[in-house]
């Protein structure tokens, strides 16, 4: 863990539970793709930067969940590097408390607000800022979160944040966390057609093909879906709903869990309204879903 990986003759990735990126075309201007997930992460990642005599001059964030963005605070901290974010992912990263609090729909209780959904706040500047380094391309891929992107490098390497979800966490946790479900359907169909050398995901093995991994989690997100319609049949609240949805997929209900399980099962019965196959109703003063 926490091993550098060369992937291209300036890109290298950092092993570690949140794949970090490097991109390394000279040992004084190193930027990074994301910084893990907490000021320990930081350090590790500072360590092996200085092990190779790297100076870090940036990070790229791909998106504002804390595991991506929690190790901006320690770097920026040693070293005054830069950190560039786009869109919504702004001012979730200058403000780490909008994460918990969209999550739970309301001000986060303290169970909620802790590093695991809540990073450090850091001083971020936009991908329009004219320091962004121009040799990268950002590669927009909406869905998990709100304006999360990939970033290709020169040498051809693209870095898929957490656009797709390996199998094994597929298979173990059944219905993994993400925003907007149409949004995460064109990403997934998009990058089964996008070309690169070698593709790294964050929370996958980094592969020299992507594409059957995106078309599984292209087919498990529709699986989703009709899981929760065949729950519909009758009209059912969303408490009575998130329950079957924790049953039929072996899952153990915690606060953490309950609010991002349940952030994406709203969202999946927004999109599912949206297409016109579920319909909501007001019965008793109760919020109620049912197959439209």
């Amino acid at each position: 863990m926490y091993e550098l990986i060369p992937v291209g003759k300036a890109t290298y990735y950092i092993d570690s539970p949140v794949k970090v990126g490097v991109y390394a075309p000279d040992p004084a201007n190193v930027i990074l793709i994301d910084s893990g997930s907490d000021k320990d992460a930081g350090r590790k990642i500072r360590q092996i930067l200085e092990q190779q005599g790297w100076s870090l001059k940036a990070i790229i964030n791909t998106h504002s969940h804390a595991d991506h963005i929690g190790g901006n605070r320690y770097l920026q901290s040693q070293v005054g590097c830069t950190i560039f974010a786009n869109g919504m992912e702004v001012d979730f990263t200058r403000h780490p408390v909008l994460e918990p609090s969209f999550l739970y729909g309301g001000y986060p209780m303290q169970a909620l607000r802790h590093k695991f959904l809540m990073a450090q706040s850091s001083d971020v500047k936009t991908f329009t800022h004219p320091d962004f380094p121009k040799e990268l391309t950002v590669i927009p891929l909406p869905g998990h979160s709100f304006d999360m992107v990939g970033i290709r490098t020169p040498d051809d390497i693209i870095f898929l944040a957490d656009c797709v979800s390996s199998e094994a966490t597929l298979e173990k946790y059944g219905i993994p966390f993400l925003y907007d479900v149409q949004a995460q359907l064109d990403t997934l169909t998009a990058i089964q057609a996008i070309h690169g050398s070698m593709f790294i995901p964050a929370h996958a093995p980094a592969t020299a093909d992507i594409a059957p991994l995106a078309k599984l989690n292209h087919e498990k997100m529709l699986a989703i879906g009709e899981t929760l319609l065949s729950f519909c049949g009758e009209p059912v609240t969303f408490d009575a709903l998130l329950q079957q949805v924790f049953t039929h997929y072996n899952l153990s209900m915690s606060m953490i869990q309950h609010v991002l399980v349940g952030s994406t099962v709203r969202s999946f019965l927004a999109w599912l309204a949206d297409t016109g196959k579920l319909r909501y109703t007001f019965t008793d003063n109760q919020l109620c879903w049912v197959r439209a």
